[in-house]
């Protein structure tokens, strides 16, 4: 258990293995949308939306319904409940997570940058109208331009948005805890997120299913397990 109360800034990095327990698939490892084999990864680029849309936007609808259907579990929950209780000391608590699922904000989390952006959202092609909340599964023109709606995610071969990388760094700056939870950690620029953190002078935590391969040194604390499980438990008031 982190005895919260001693730090006043704290931030938390989650990444799929947080989703598992709400029935979402990782990314990466065994089975992960990335790693088994399947089309997925070919398609989840910048240049596949080009060349392939309707391809590219069926996976993405897929994906889409599969994360509508998802609940909240016990790992968004806790962290909801820690930044409830930071924020009624008048601690701050950031969390930054790669997962595109919502389900961090639908637990109750406020204080959210959404690194890879949020697979409910849709942006236009053509004329880029800000994101906006859009859960249909069809991908419609845009009624301001007429031009291809997207997902608002992060393909591969495209930048994190300069809104969610200025929100990271200043949420690390002055940092004295840092948590990764359900994440290797490996994905640029989050997996400098750690080093960072640890250059600021925080208390590090890794909370993951598996251990690092090869061993960050930038981590000063491990716990092996279901971040389901070690959250709740970890973030104990």
């Amino acid at each position: 258990m982190l005895p919260l109360t001693r730090f006043r800034k704290i931030v938390v990095l989650t990444g799929a293995g947080v989703s598992v327990a709400s029935g979402l698939r990782t990314y990466r490892g065994a089975g992960g949308l990335w790693t088994s084999g399947e089309e997925s990864a070919v398609l989840a680029t910048v240049e596949a939306l080009a060349a392939r849309p309707g391809e590219v936007l069926a996976l993405f609808a897929a994906m889409r319904e599969a994360v509508r259907a998802a609940r909240p579990n016990a790992a968004h929950e806790a962290l909801a409940a820690a930044e409830r209780s930071a924020s009624g000391r008048g601690a701050s608590f950031t969390l930054l997570t790669q997962n595109v699922d919502d389900l961090h904000r639908r637990a109750g989390s406020r204080d959210v940058v959404e690194l890879h952006g949020n697979l409910l959202h849709s942006r236009c092609t053509r004329c880029d109208r800000a994101p906006f909340a859009d859960a249909s599964t069809s991908f419609e023109s845009c009624d301001a331009c007429g031009g291809q709606l997207r997902p608002d995610v992060v393909l591969f071969g495209e930048h994190l948005s300069v809104d969610a990388e200025r929100a990271a760094k200043h949420a690390l700056r002055g940092c004295d805890l840092f948590v990764a939870a359900g994440t290797s950690g490996s994905v640029s620029p989050a997996s400098n997120f750690v080093r960072s953190a640890a250059y600021e002078g925080a208390h590090t935590v890794l909370v993951n299913l598996e251990p690092i391969d090869p061993p960050n040194p930038a981590f000063r604390e491990v716990h092996l397990g279901p971040a389901e499980a070690l959250l709740p438990a970890l973030f104990e008031a």
